[in-house]
């Protein structure tokens, strides 16, 4: 799959505004962002691309800023090399975890070090969500306790979880990329204990789950939360990202609608990562 990749650079820069023009724009198609000192690059798969989306996301702030968007197509076969010159550096999490792609030499020992062949599924853990949801996989203890990874990416949430002990993972998502992705990357750091599978909530059975991390966006988190409510044990928790600080009313209400206690949150950036918890009837 080809991907586009839009590049709004803001004058004068705001990072306020940056954020909002990021989530209006992850709510209108765009999957992954990275932030510049301008703005922001933007990524979607090329058939989606629609240069108006964009500009009417841009639109209501053009009185007060000045807007410049570049626009390329990128194909599978340049990405590889896109992400190593550009974009994915070694990431050292917590002083516990170092995520690096097989083509660094360079990086820091660590207590666990995951492995991750870069592509369009972003999940290297640079973006804030990604790494926060690391965070809390490496405070709690899922030693022989049963994961479930929703909007896996490259599967790095729950290759962390099998090197910490857990049971088995299941990592679900609804794009190709990460599929395959996530089943490369199992291999890649010798984990024999994740289930990757292609599609959405739909999937999720009659299997129940300690821990839950689903870093996604706010309207799929809203939607599926009470699937994950259902699918969650008594005592579990689950982990939600990729929404705003603005969005924590919305996302809190929602989970405790379907009998999910606040657990707190991180916030880095203006992301968030909110952990609940499955209160006992």
């Amino acid at each position: 799959m080809d991907y586009r990749k839009v590049t709004v650079n803001i004058s004068p820069f705001e990072e306020w505004l940056s954020d909002i023009l990021t989530s209006q724009l992850g709510e209108n198609g765009f999957e992954s962002f990275i932030n510049t000192e301008t703005g922001f690059e933007a990524f979607l798969p090329e058939n989606l691309f629609q240069e108006e989306t964009v500009k009417r996301v841009l639109e209501p702030f053009s009185e007060n800023f000045k807007f410049e968007i570049l626009s390329e197509k990128i194909e599978d076969r340049n990405w590889n090399e896109e992400w190593e010159k550009n974009y994915f550096k070694p990431l050292i999490v917590a002083q516990e975890c170092v995520v690096r792609a097989p083509f660094h030499t360079d990086y820091p020992e660590a207590k666990y070090e995951i492995v991750i062949e870069p592509n369009m599924a972003f999940g290297t853990g640079n973006h804030e969500t990604t790494s926060m949801m690391l965070e809390y996989i490496l405070e709690n203890d899922v030693k022989n306790k049963t994961v479930l990874d929703m909007g896996c990416g490259t599967g790095i949430l729950g290759i962390l979880a099998s090197m910490k002990g857990a049971k088995n993972i299941t990592a679900i998502d609804i794009d190709e990329w990460s599929f395959k992705g996530t089943q490369e990357n199992t291999t890649l750091n010798r984990i024999e204990n994740i289930e990757v599978k292609l599609g959405d909530v739909s999937l999720l059975g009659e299997d129940t789950y300690d821990f839950i991390f689903a870093n996604i966006q706010r309207n799929v988190l809203l939607a599926d939360l009470p699937a994950y409510s259902r699918c969650l044990n008594t005592k579990g928790k689950v982990f939600l990202s990729g929404f705003y600080k603005d969005d924590i009313p919305a996302i809190k209400k929602r989970a405790e609608e379907f009998g999910l206690k606040d657990f707190g949150y991180k916030i880095k950036n203006n992301w968030v990562a909110h952990a609940f918890t499955k209160i006992e009837k």
